[in-house]
């Protein structure tokens, strides 16, 4: 095949892929051709920078004008509005067309919402009163004394896939493992991501995010999805868009770019 033909063909899928994704959103958002997008107020580091989704920067920020491009619409055909976290999940009409905020996708909450495809499964974090000489790996994981509540399911990572040498301590709740935590009884937990940096930065003083493991969709972990009114047409353009950042590598990129690399939060090895 011709150079010349091959990018005429090229740029030919290029624009049709264009054109069928805009038009799958013809009609569906509540303004024509503008993307409303509904954020926390405030938004929080690290999902949104600085309280601005505008600026696309932030994990959820960042996904959400991905998908938009994905969708059909330009960064200029994006507009912003804010709600609050119980306000977004109540039933009824909406005044955004998606909002994204770290909802988790919960069979309550799907009877009175609709829910895209999960964008992010929430992995799973190690939890450490202090990171002083400890590197985030498994050998170093193994000589730690780790405390777990009885129906987490982290429970069985810890001991089966990391094995500490002690045995784990089992408390009734979350609360309490980060008491036994600032009372030196344990020295790490296992907690999703968004949890263990919440914890570290504002209940655990001096507490730190040690690592990472890597998400499998498949276990019983968070996966969060973005909410749209009960019945939105607009949700299979969503789904399909999404499924087209999975399959490219767009939304695995973003999550490197800001929830591994922003957040300083490695992966254990």
């Amino acid at each position: 095949m011709k150079p010349q033909l091959i990018f005429v063909t090229l740029g030919a899928m290029l624009l049709a892929s264009s054109v069928a994704a805009q038009s799958c959103a013809d009609g569906k958002t509540l303004t024509e051709g503008t993307l409303t997008i509904a954020t926390g107020n405030p938004a929080y580091y690290p999902w949104v920078m600085d309280d601005a989704p505008e600026s696309g920067n932030g994990f959820e920020a960042a996904v959400a004008y991905a998908l938009a491009e994905k969708m059909g619409f330009a960064a200029n055909s994006v507009a912003w509005t804010r709600t609050s976290f119980d306000q977004a999940i109540q039933p009824g009409t909406k005044d955004f067309d998606l909002n994204i905020q770290q909802f988790s996708i919960t069979e309550d909450r799907d009877k009175i919402v609709d829910f895209s495809a999960s964008y992010y499964t929430a992995p799973m974090a190690v939890l450490v009163r202090s990171a002083d000489n400890l590197e985030p790996t498994m050998e170093q994981l193994k000589g730690l004394v780790w405390g777990a509540a009885a129906s987490t399911t982290g429970l069985p990572m810890i001991t089966d896939t990391i094995a500490p040498v002690a045995s784990t301590l089992i408390y009734d709740d979350n609360a309490n493992i980060v008491e036994a935590m600032k009372a030196g009884q344990i020295d790490a937990a296992l907690f999703d991501l968004p949890t263990a940096l919440y914890l570290s930065a504002v209940v655990l003083d001096g507490g730190q995010v040690l690592g990472q493991f890597l998400a499998d969709e498949a276990t019983e972990l968070d996966h969060f999805g973005m909410i749209m009114a009960e019945g939105s047409l607009l949700k299979e353009c969503v789904d399909a868009a999404l499924a087209m950042m999975k399959a490219d590598g767009t939304l695995g990129g973003i999550e490197a770019t800001w929830l591994q690399e922003t957040t300083g939060v490695p992966l254990i090895k």
